[in-house]
Formats: structure tokens, sequence, C-alpha cells
């Protein structure tokens, strides 16, 4: 990935709230499988394809590496040749068109998906004072209103390159990995939040650096390489079976737009690869 100069460019986080003083703890939650039992991204792949953004050979290509994400099967390697393949594929989107598909269906195609359990988490955290943020691999503009109906705080997302109001396929900054680690650290150093009586939570391998980053990870609906991960380092194992529609729980946002990192993932065959993905823990 080409991301700039240096391995770990400065993450811009978003403040969805004012900043606290003082020492204090806070709560780091990534989105996908974690908060949502889907991928963020992978929801908008009906609209994106009726838009004409993608074609059906699109979704038939990255089918295969979406079922992989979704049952926890795909390395970082993987992941890697993916979002290489999605970002070219997305550069000279409009941007102004793709904000206006995932405007329009953000409440239909997210609100659904949300779990119970990471909601009385988020507001057990809140009432003790701690902050929330997501921390999320997928775009800025896709998490933003995702993390305002969530009631959170903050939010470290990706962020795609923009030129003349289109996506030039280039990444600005890419959460991901060890980069999650590096964006929860500076904005623990900006907001002072003590990271050892921190909390984080996440379903895959590829996230442990953010799980070790704080005093108290936890491994949600955890792939194998987590699971194996989290009895080594004594992390907890959470399973969230309750999707429930968002809208039911918490008062709605203002929706925002996607950007690439977040529309780019969407071209997965979003219904038939979580058929896929159903029928295959029913028969674990």
């Amino acid at each position: 990935m080409t991301t700039g100069s240096t391995p770990h460019p400065a993450a811009t986080v978003t403040m969805l709230v004012p900043a606290r003083h003082g020492t204090h703890a806070a709560a780091f939650f990534d989105l996908d499988k974690t908060i949502i039992a889907t991928s963020s991204t992978t929801a908008f792949a009906k609209p994106f394809l009726s838009g004409g953004l993608i074609t059906r050979g699109d979704v038939l290509r990255t089918a295969y590496a979406q079922f992989l994400y979704l049952v926890g099967g795909a390395d970082a390697d993987q992941t890697e040749r993916m979002r290489s393949h999605l970002s070219a594929l997305a550069a000279g989107w409009d941007v102004a068109q793709v904000s206006q598909i995932v405007n329009e269906t953000l409440h239909e195609y997210i609100d659904p998906v949300v779990y119970a359990e990471a909601l009385a988490l988020i507001a057990e955290h809140h009432e003790a004072g701690r902050e929330v943020i997501v921390v999320s691999a997928s775009g800025s503009e896709v998490v933003e209103p995702i993390a305002t109906m969530l009631q959170a705080d903050h939010v470290i997302a990706t962020r795609m390159g923009v030129k003349d109001g289109k996506y030039t396929g280039a990444i600005d900054f890419y959460a991901y990995g060890e980069t999650k680690a590096v964006a929860m650290k500076e904005l623990a150093e900006e907001q002072q939040y003590d990271l050892s009586e921190s909390y984080a939570y996440s379903d895959s391998i590829t996230d442990a650096p953010m799980l070790g980053a704080v005093g108290h990870g936890y491994a949600v609906n955890p792939d194998r390489g987590l699971r194996r991960l989290a009895a080594q380092e004594g992390w907890g194992i959470l399973m969230f079976r309750r999707p429930i529609p968002l809208r039911t729980q918490l008062a709605p946002a203002a929706p925002a737009a996607i950007t690439v990192g977040g529309a780019a993932l969407a071209i997965g065959g979003a219904a038939l690869v979580w058929r896929a993905v159903r029928k295959r823990r029913l028969q674990a």
C-alpha cells in the first residue's frame, strides 16, 4: 500500500463532541462484525450497482474476497490485494453521486444490523464516564454518520484521496492493522486518555495491535486467529448474536456521504455472501 512518505501518516480524527479535560478512559470499537453484523460497506452493494458505479462483473470478481472477509478467512495479504483492487476500481467516481446514493440508503441498509449487545456496551461505557471511539477501515464518510447515530464521541477511519470532485484511487490514511493502534495512541495523547484503563473491541486478528494498545482488550465474535491470540493474551471473548434496528433504539441523525474507502468495498455481493456465511455458521 502506498500512503505517503511515512509508514503511518498522521490520522485525522473526527471529533463528534467537545473535548474533555483531565485524564480519563475510553472505549474503542471496531465497526464491522463488532458493532454491526456485516460489513458497513458491503451493505451498499445493491444501490451502487443500481447507480451504475459497479457492474455485475465487478460483483462476481469480488464476491469471493468478501466471503473470506465475512467468515474471517482473509489474511492480511488477501485483504491488502482486495484493498488495492477496489481503490483502483473506484478511481474517477464522482463524490457527489456517491454521497447522494449513500444519503438515500444509509438508514435502510445499516439500521437493521446493529448488535443489541454492542449498543448496551456503548451505553455502559458512557454511563461510566468513558468516551466511545469508532475505529474502522471503512471510509470516514460512511463511518461518521453511523458513529453519530450510535452517539459515539470520535471516529478513526480511512480517508480517500479526492481531486476535482472525484476519487483519485489513492488512500490518504488507511485505518487498518497497526495504523489503528497508532491513531488510537495519537488520540489518547491529545484527549488525555489513560490507555491502561481503556477498552477495545474487535473481531479480527488484524486488529490485534488495537486490542493490545489498551488495558482491557475484548475479542468479539472472533476469527480463529484472534480467538487463539485472545487466549494467549488473556483478552476477554464476547459473542454478539442479536442484530436490531438502530432507529428503534436511538434518535436518527442527519445522513452523510461515503468515501471510496467505504463505497468501493461495497461491491462484494452482500446478500448472496451473507446467506452463505449464515449457512456455514449454522453448519459449524
